[in-house]
């Protein structure tokens, strides 16, 4: 490390903060503003120690430095009463952990000292110190450009810049809403686009395979292929992964080029709708497989969601060995999928209980939420009503299936669930037990509900769907009803509150 004297006499304006003993100092042209440390951080996957985590600041992901922890990783956790200043610097924001804030200071070039250091070091944002007080006081000056340069930048301003052409009601009108299914993992919460899920399955006997490591479980049986099963915490890095699986965790079967791949997570969650400009950039991230984070999307009610890139999600080599060691040492010659079954067109499916299992096209379902305290009930609402939430300033008629059918009530409803529907310009949720799995569905598995089933009076909740879907193995047929929304609001008619 050298120290080289600046001889220039113009003045500089800096910010000075405290942290533990040492007082810092950053330029006060890339301090945007200083505020308490957040109430809720979203821990980072695969992040370096000295990242807390991130949080979403007016529509931008802030990601939260801890300094000490950057200079030596046994340092202290940022705590609640800490202070978060929040840089801006070529139109990237990150957050650095204080304890204190201090003052401005114009500092003369007279005062100030730049360091220089050898590669690697990661003291190297420290660009240089001000001495004041007649050497007295010392304080370290932070340099904004090498802090960001500490790890990765994803494509940060292109997506800026994109996001920035059009306003956002103009974007949202003229471009497609799409849609991610959210789950947990790790202690955080992830989500897959839904076009790349082929079906979220209960654990099945997993099968030892000779590829089996930490990161893989083993392989499944998968409509005729052997899949391999991905522990998503190992993936992670996190601890606790690689313990056998459990009847409570899940398995999202994705596709991943021409290869199926299983991912083991903690619980699936929900589906959420999103629009392009909605995903924020996250800055900052690790090196260590960077390319399967897509971005950040913040919801009210859901917190921070990462928005992954399933495309990303695991090298090329690591899919070829998965696709290629798996089918050369397991063929499923017993399960091979017939060509008419191939050809077959498909459907996605939710599956969800009241009472008895139904499952619904998950294109009828706008997103599905949890049960909410905040439902308010009118009076004069019909009996069928739970009542009217206030969802994202839209009010939603909530329909409680269960009362509209007289079946007992929920022991817990804070268990269930809400499947909320558009019709027109309203919004409707309807109030089930629980919401069991999305699963793909050939055509061929559904057919014409039997004429026993269908009495066309309202004493079952099954009189009223028409159609039923096969899920079911030979050895032990399954069959679900095939749940109609827009059907039953039919049905309902004037019955329903039309919201404001």
């Amino acid at each position: 490390m050298a120290m080289h004297e600046e001889r220039d006499t113009a003045t500089e304006l800096f910010g000075s903060f405290h942290l533990g003993v040492d007082e810092f100092a950053l330029p006060a042209s890339c301090i945007r503003e200083v505020v308490n440390y957040p109430a809720k951080v979203t821990a980072l996957p695969l992040s370096p120690a000295y990242l807390e985590g991130m949080f979403t600041l007016r529509g931008s992901v802030i990601p939260v430095v801890n300094l000490g922890r950057l200079f030596r990783a046994d340092a202290p956790r940022a705590v609640p009463t800490d202070k978060i200043a929040i840089l801006d610097f070529q139109q990237v924001l990150i957050g650095i952990v204080f304890q204190d804030t201090g003052e401005i200071l114009r500092v003369p070039a007279s005062a100030r000292s730049a360091l220089q250091y050898a590669a690697g070091d990661s003291h190297a944002v420290i660009a240089g110190t001000i001495l004041l007080d007649g050497g007295a006081r010392l304080l370290q000056v932070l340099d904004p450009h090498a802090l960001l340069r500490i790890e990765n930048v994803p494509h940060v301003l292109a997506l800026q810049a994109t996001g920035a052409k059009l306003s956002t009601a103009r974007y949202h009108a003229q471009s497609e809403r799409r849609q991610c299914v959210s789950f947990h993992a790790a202690g955080a919460t992830f989500a897959f686009e839904m076009l790349a899920i082929q079906e979220i399955i209960r654990v099945p006997e997993l099968h030892s395979s000779l590829l089996n490591s930490e990161l893989c479980l083993g392989r499944m049986h998968f409509r005729g292929s052997q899949v391999a099963v991905i522990d998503f915490g190992a993936l992670l890095q996190a601890a606790g992964s690689g313990k056998t699986a459990t009847s409570d965790q899940r398995i999202i079967v994705v596709r991943l080029d021409d290869t199926t791949v299983g991912f083991l997570v903690d619980s699936v969650d929900s589906i959420v709708h999103f629009f392009g400009d909605e995903v924020l950039p996250i800055p900052l991230l690790s090196k260590a497989r960077a390319a399967m984070f897509a971005g950040c999307i913040t919801k009210e009610g859901l917190g921070d969601i990462i928005f992954l890139d399933h495309k990303g999600i695991l090298s090329q080599a690591e899919i070829v060995e998965m696709r290629d060691g798996h089918a050369r040492l397991y063929p499923a010659a017993t399960e091979t999928a017939t060509a008419a079954t191939r050809k077959a067109q498909r459907r996605v499916y939710i599956t969800f209980t009241v009472e008895t299992r139904f499952a619904v096209e998950i294109g009828q379902v706008r997103e599905i939420i949890d049960f909410s305290a905040a439902i308010t009930t009118p009076p004069g609402m019909p009996a069928c009503m739970r009542g009217m939430l206030n969802l994202r300033q839209q009010m939603i008629s909530i329909i409680d299936l269960r009362q509209l059918y007289a079946m007992p009530a929920l022991p817990d409803a804070s268990a269930g669930k809400i499947l909320i529907v558009e019709r027109g310009a309203e919004r409707y949720g309807f109030l089930v037990d629980h919401v069991d799995n999305i699963m793909t569905i050939s055509d061929s598995q559904r057919f014409a509900a039997p004429q026993i089933i269908r009495t066309g009076e309202h004493e079952d909740l099954r009189s009223e769907m028409d159609e039923m879907i096969d899920i079911g193995t030979e050895a032990q047929r399954q069959t679900l009803s095939v749940f109609q929304c827009d059907h039953l609001l039919e049905k309902l008619g004037s019955a329903l509150p039309q919201a404001a």
